[in-house]
């Protein structure tokens, strides 16, 4: 990524110094010629950011700078492989602060942020640094939380805001009445599909109602939600103001409320790739297309069914992934699960489930037909998951993203056993 984005200059915890050098050195395995300078914070020495600011006025004028000159250029999180870097101007930092949280989430000067995401991410740059800092509110930063840690920071400093993913409320859910958080307000998530078990969990834990989302790096951040009573049982939310969103095909004509399509969207905030051939695949017509498969209804509410290329096609049915996740999340047994296409000879695509089982739950044939049967109930019989290959873990980005790839990868080796 430093290579990629042309980077020059770094500011590096003198933890990582060591590492962040390799990168300076001629001749390193690492070597990016780009990068010439760091200052290092945390530290004491003469190149340590506590250093340079030591010499420096209270105060100091502001560099002058245009609405649409370049800000940042973010990479997205490489759950699909190879990341991309995305380029966003000086305005669409502010368009992030002044359409999810002002028309959604609602914070004002008293609240405190907290959370997950790396600042690295546009999740965490606006959820834990940008959202706070445009309202004047406050927001609590630390590193490599667990869900029992970061249950503590809610309760050490009566945070009333947190944003993470599902896998942290999940597991946060069974662990929250060991915890005093009477503080907290609201909570979002967004990163990867929620499951309604999830959220049903969270809310008899904590008694709030999860403010879902959908974003994207490409787009800054969250797009499509609702928040609090406007919150719809399977739905993502609607287009946040400032938005508009549609439902299309292949030809990119608009589709019938109901119907299955592709997501498209655009606003005051949109795709810009780093010299990546595929903007011309993101961006059509002037609109986004993030890669994912929604129908909306009658009354502005979309419904997430799956990543496009997530969409498993076993004879002729097509199968949403998420939806049978959703289901087996359900099930007990189940700690947590991805579900993807497996190809099969007679029907193309067979629905393939890699499941962490809750401890002390028994990897066997048992619990595969159990948790067949139950999705087969819960649903419908078609979309049942043929295989059911038990795993210790699932493959995750830094921000708790699945990473669907190396799971289709693996579909494609034949699995594992179960």
């Amino acid at each position: 990524m430093i290579d990629r984005a042309a980077v020059s200059a770094a500011l590096c915890d003198e933890r990582l110094r060591e590492e962040l050098e390799a990168n300076l050195k001629p001749g390193g395995e690492h070597h990016c010629p780009s990068l010439s300078q760091a200052l290092y914070f945390n530290g004491s020495g003469a190149d340590s950011v506590e250093a340079a600011m030591a010499g420096k006025p209270g105060s100091f004028e502001a560099c002058d700078t245009a609405a649409d000159d370049i800000c940042l250029i973010a990479f997205t999180s490489g759950t699909t492989g190879q990341p991309k870097g995305t380029v966003h101007f000086h305005r669409d930092v502010i368009a992030m602060c002044d359409l999810f949280p002002r028309h959604v989430l609602k914070p004002g000067p008293d609240d405190i942020f907290c959370g997950t995401p790396p600042l690295a991410f546009t999740f965490g740059l606006g959820g834990i640094l940008c959202f706070p800092l445009r309202v004047g509110a406050s927001t609590v930063l630390a590193e490599r939380l667990t869900p029992e840690s970061l249950l503590a920071l809610i309760q050490s400093w009566r945070a009333t805001i947190v944003f993470t993913a599902p896998t942290f409320y999940r597991q946060m859910a069974a662990l929250a009445q060991g915890y005093d958080i009477s503080s907290l307000l609201k909570s979002v998530s967004a990163g990867e599909a929620l499951p309604d078990a999830t959220r049903q969990s969270w809310k008899a834990a904590t008694g709030i109602e999860m403010t879902d989302g959908i974003g994207g790096t490409e787009m800054m951040h969250i797009f499509i939600s609702s928040a609090g009573a406007d919150v719809r049982p399977g739905a993502i939310g609607k287009v946040v103001p400032g938005y508009i969103a549609q439902i299309v095909d292949e030809q990119m004509q608009p589709l019938p409320h109901g119907t299955v399509g592709k997501l498209a969207v655009r606003g005051p905030t949109g795709c810009r790739y780093l010299d990546d051939p595929r903007q011309a695949s993101y961006v059509k017509d002037g609109w986004n297309l993030p890669g994912d498969t929604f129908k909306a209804d009658a009354d502005g509410y979309y419904y997430y069914q799956a990543r496009s290329d997530d969409m498993i096609v076993s004879a002729g049915y097509n199968i949403a992934g998420p939806e049978v996740e959703s289901a087996l999340m359900r099930h007990e047994a189940v700690a947590e699960c991805g579900v993807v296409g497996m190809p099969d000879p007679e029907r193309g695509q067979i629905v393939a489930a890699y499941v962490v089982l809750r401890p002390g739950v028994a990897a066997s044939n048992e619990t595969s037909a159990a948790l067949q049967a139950y999705v087969k109930a819960e649903i419908a019989p078609y979309k049942y998951p043929r295989r059911v290959i038990f795993v210790d873990a699932l493959p995750r980005t830094e921000t708790g993203k699945l990473q669907r790839f190396r799971l289709r990868q693996l579909a494609e080796q034949g699995g594992a056993q179960s």
